[in-house]
């Protein structure tokens, strides 16, 4: 289910990496400190960067590399209306990443209703530190651009797996897109008698714990995307960039085998949706906690695009076929 490509986890999977960078330098503690009081401040490097293009959409960028930061320079691009963020909130943002030493760029989300990547603002972080003070003091509705030294990103020795070598800088522009209310725990099971989907899907069986079992039924192997929702939940709405919470359960409809299932497993499974195939993306963003839902997903929308899995249960033209219950948003 989830892509291969670290690309597509985004933000998230960068900060994961940095969990191994090294202790946070004297400069950037005393800069913490200093954004409880007021915001990172600009400079001459930071505000040597031309960035051009409407909130929300791809923004140009030109810089005469390199440039590089003792530590974080913010610049405000695109001031916002909305309320401004504070530490400890949860951000829907998108995002570029350049390398400010070769002015390549990194990655950058996909600037769409659907890309965008959630951020814990947290100024007090031990590490990758600059990624917040980039984004503290903004509204909603801003883009503001940071201007990262090393030590308060991936460490000294940079992340050369992401195209950012030993002791260069980073420049992270960051559409503030809203503030996300706080997660609630995730539900243990899926509550409601499912209804019967509409005609043409599979038939779905439960379990006295909720567990599925899908019948493929018999005729032609559909070739569009269809969803269906047989339990509606009443909890939170599934937005992109999100981390879900799911039980799911994946059957191959072209051989009627399943590939993967959370519930065969004993235990829910939680990803960004940002991070799977585009099929499942779509299949969960815009519905609601307390949902189960029913995914067919074509091959080019599933596997297709990547010639089916290694380990061959899923062939470059087959359709699957997902029953997923959403338990939580993170």
């Amino acid at each position: 289910m989830k892509q291969s490509l670290s690309v597509a986890l985004g933000l998230s999977s960068l900060l994961v990496l940095a969990g191994c960078a090294a202790d946070t330098p004297e400069e950037s503690v005393e800069q913490a400190l200093a954004v409880a009081e007021g915001c990172t401040p600009s400079g001459a490097e930071v505000e040597s960067i031309a960035i051009s293009g409407e909130f929300g959409a791809t923004p140009s960028v030109t810089f005469d590399a390199p440039l590089s930061a003792v530590v974080t320079q913010r610049s405000v691009i695109i001031e916002g209306d909305g309320p401004e963020v504070q530490d400890g909130d949860i951000l829907s943002i998108d995002y570029s990443l350049y390398n400010a030493s070769t002015g390549d760029l990194i990655e950058e989300s996909g600037y769409t209703e659907v890309s965008p990547t959630v951020l814990t603002l947290d100024t007090d972080a031990p590490n990758f530190v600059g990624v917040s003070l980039t984004a503290a003091c903004s509204t909603v509705g801003s883009r503001v651009a940071g201007l990262i030294p090393p030590l308060e990103a991936f460490g000294p020795d940079g992340a050369p797996e992401f195209g950012l070598g030993a002791g260069e800088s980073l420049i992270f522009i960051v559409d503030v897109v809203e503030i996300k209310p706080p997660p609630t725990p995730p539900l243990e099971r899926i509550e409601g008698e499912p209804v019967d989907p509409p005609a043409g899907f599979p038939t779905v069986t439960y379990d006295a714990d909720g567990a599925p079992t899908v019948t493929i039924p018999e005729g032609e192997v559909p070739s569009e995307f269809a969803l269906a929702t047989v339990v509606e939940g009443d909890g939170a709405e599934v937005g992109g960039g999100d981390v879900v919470i799911v039980h799911y359960h994946g059957v191959n409809w072209n051989t009627g085998e399943v590939f993967d299932s959370s519930w065969e497993r004993g235990e829910p499974a939680s990803f960004p949706t940002g991070g799977v195939i585009t099929g499942f993306r779509d299949g969960l963003i815009g519905q609601t906690v307390g949902s189960r839902v029913l995914i067919v997903i074509p091959p080019e929308l599933g596997y297709g695009p990547s010639g089916g899995t290694s380990d061959g249960s899923i062939g470059p033209t087959d359709t699957i076929v997902f029953v997923v219950d959403i338990l939580g948003v993170q």
